[in-house]
This record gives structure tokens, C-alpha cells and sequence, in this order.
């Protein structure tokens, strides 16, 4: 098929919402342009610069894992062409961060690009982690720091506030400990905001199909991260959505997610189609990050076939976001978990401000 008839026709497909499936063809619109390092195909964030491999490592998936395991896990990505790496505090409260540290310890810093977030929403508490974990991963700066899951728009006033955690942004920047700055958030609430509030390099936010296809979640975090040359780096890229009653979890995680390799391969092709999509998560365990890697390898263009499969299996999805959108837009809504069995939640305790 011709390239522009086939952007034609997935524009078609999925309501226009895969407008940005060049993209999947990389910067200059042909197929196979995209620079790729050990076979995995890595593209610019943004307005920066920097090139990420289109799969992240998730760091999280380290609390299922002893030190030898994670720092195998690690040094396996690097082989394999990955190196943009995330963590966070939240994650085991520190336990990912030190294995992180242990198992990166040795490898010649210019190979990966480090991110890492906080939870904190004040001045000396965002100052607190920094360091904290610039000590934990044995750096002396990341190369995007960033707010960790935003949901509210009172949470975005007090860090955009006197006294707030842009203010230690914006000295580590200075300092040198930093790089970029970026947030991630569960609502569109609270994204948006926050990309009206600064000039933010990136913006991690939920992309997947089921989200996009059942109610257009998001798009407008898309557009506007888009317009203002910010990255956008997908969450739960492979979520099939929240577990249904009476269906078996396969693994112990708070969605469910697609793990046959076909079915990944289509939901990580949908999401990396989007607009202004740099990289993707997979959920937090080694198996499925490896899978991701092994399909991102063969990275291809999606085609209405598969869109309209996706669509399907949408159909029959529950999306996970609508809640927490509605409890975002209700100031005066009790501060309960809206995913109570979510590591959001429990690693730092509910709601944490």
C-alpha cells in the first residue's frame, strides 16, 4: 500500500485519532528511517534532541526481582538496543531505585538516558528525593526528572505554587542535576493543566487502545503536547483494561493486559502510532518487557485490519481512567483510592500531596 493511502486509511480507521502514524515511519515519512541501535528502533523526545528507544525499561518491574535477576535484566536491555530507563521512590519505597543503581553500576553513563520522578509536591520534599535518589542510582544527574502522577488540579497549583516542587525543578536544573522536566498523570485534568501551567519537556500519560477506542481518552493531552513540541511518553501501552468479575488474573497486577504476542504486537503498534508518541511502557514485569522489545524489533505500521480487531476486543474491555477523571473533576470527593490494589497507591500511601 502507498504511504499516503495508507494514512488515509488508518486515519479512517481509528477516527483520526492515528493521525500521527508517521510517526511509526519515522522523522522523514519513510519506512524504515527510524535510527536503530542493536535492531530497536529509537526516536527524538521532543523538542530536545535526545534519541529514546521506542520500548522503556519500566523500573518498577525490579520489585519482582532479586539484585542478580535485575541487573541481568538490566544489562540485557542495554544489549538489546534499549536505553531509556525509568524509575521512581514510589517504586518499593527506594528498593527499585538501589537495584537500579547496583545494576547500571559500572556502565558508561552517556549509554543510557535515566529518568526518575517524585511524588512530593513541595519545595524541600522534591528536594529531599532528588537527592535521595541521585544517591540510590549512583548519578550525578538524570536526564528527565519529573512530577509523579498527577490526577488533581489542587496538586498542580501547589507545585506551580510559592513553595512548590517547580522551584526545586528549576534549581536542579540550574545546578546541572537535571536535564528535562516532565510529569506524569493519570487525568487529562491534571495533565492539560500542568502543560498550560510550563513549558514541559514531556508529559507521561496513559495511551492504549482500548482507552482511545471506547471514549477518545486523552487525545486532547496529545494535541496539545503536540502544539508545544512536548514528548509524549505512553503508560500501560498493553493495558486490555481493568480485570472483569469473574475472570482469573493470570498475574497479580491491577489491570489486566494483553500477552499474547500477536495481541501485544497490535497494542503496542496502536500506541506507538499516535500522535507525538516517543516511547512506551509496558507493565511492570520482565516477561512482557522482553516481549515488547522482541515486537518493537519488527516495528511496522498498523493497518485498519488490526485497528478495527483492536476496536473488538475494546468493545469487550472496561477502561480504567474514567474514574479517576470524574474524581479529578469533583474537588470536594472523598481522597479514597480509586485503584486501591494499583502500586500508585500503595507504595506511598493514598493521595500522596
Amino acid at each position: 500500500m502507498e504511504r499516503r493511502s495508507f494514512l488515509k486509511a488508518v486515519g479512517g480507521a481509528t477516527g483520526g485519532l492515528a493521525v500521527g502514524v508517521h510517526c511509526l515511519l519515522g522523522a522523514e515519512g519513510a519506512a524504515g528511517e527510524e535510527e536503530r541501535v542493536a535492531g530497536l528502533p529509537r526516536r527524538v523526545l521532543g523538542r530536545t534532541g535526545q534519541k529514546l528507544s521506542v520500548v522503556a525499561f519500566p523500573g518498577l518491574a525490579l520489585i519482582h526481582c532479586d539484585q542478580t535477576q535485575s541487573t541481568a535484566g538490566l544489562r540485557r536491555a542495554l544489549d538489546r538496543g534499549v536505553n531509556y530507563f525509568d524509575v521512581a521512590p514510589a517504586y518499593g519505597n527506594g528498593e527499585c531505585e538501589t537495584k537500579m543503581g547496583i545494576g547500571l553500576d559500572g556502565v558508561q553513563r552517556g549509554r543510557y538516558f535515566l529518568a526518575c520522578k517524585t511524588k512530593k509536591r513541595d519545595r524541600a520534599g522534591a528536594r529531599e528525593e532528588l537527592e535521595r535518589s541521585l544517591k540510590l542510582l549512583n548519578t550525578d544527574h538524570f536526564d528527565l526528572y519529573q512530577l509523579h502522577h498527577l490526577r488533581r488540579a489542587e496538586e498542580v497549583a501547589q507545585i506551580m505554587g510559592p513553595g512548590g516542587a517547580i522551584e526545586t525543578f528549576l534549581e536542579a536544573r540550574k545546578e546541572g542535576k537535571v536535564k528535562y522536566l516532565g510529569f506524569s498523570a493519570h487525568t487529562t485534568t491534571a495533565a492539560l493543566l500542568a502543560l498550560k501551567k510550563f513549558r514541559f519537556d514531556s508529559v507521561m500519560f496513559p495511551v492504549n487502545f482500548v482507552e482511545h477506542l471506547r471514549y477518545g481518552f486523552g487525545k486532547e493531552v496529545l494535541q496539545l503536547a503536540h502544539e508545544q513540541g512536548a514528548a509524549v511518553l505512553a503508560i500501560k501501552s498493553l493495558s486490555r483494561g481493568a480485570w472483569p468479575k469473574g475472570v482469573q488474573r493470570t498475574r497479580n497486577w491491577w489491570y489486566r493486559a494483553m500477552e499474547e504476542p500477536q495481541d501485544l504486537d497490535m497494542a503496542l503498534r496502536y500506541t506507538l502510532s499516535q500522535p507525538g508518541v516517543t516511547a512506551a511502557f509496558t507493565p511492570s514485569f520482565l516477561d512482557l518487557f522482553e516481549k515488547a522489545v522482541d515486537a518493537a524489533h519488527n516495528l511496522c505500521p498498523i493497518t485498519p485490519a488490526e485497528v478495527e480487531r483492536l476496536r473488538q476486543i475494546a468493545q469487550s474491555s472496561e477502561p480504567m481512567f474514567q474514574n479517576e477523571e470524574r474524581v479529578a473533576l469533583c474537588p470536594h470527593a472523598p481522597r479514597e483510592p480509586v485503584f486501591p490494589d494499583s502500586p500508585h497507591e500503595g507504595c506511598c500511601g493514598p493521595w500522596t500531596v
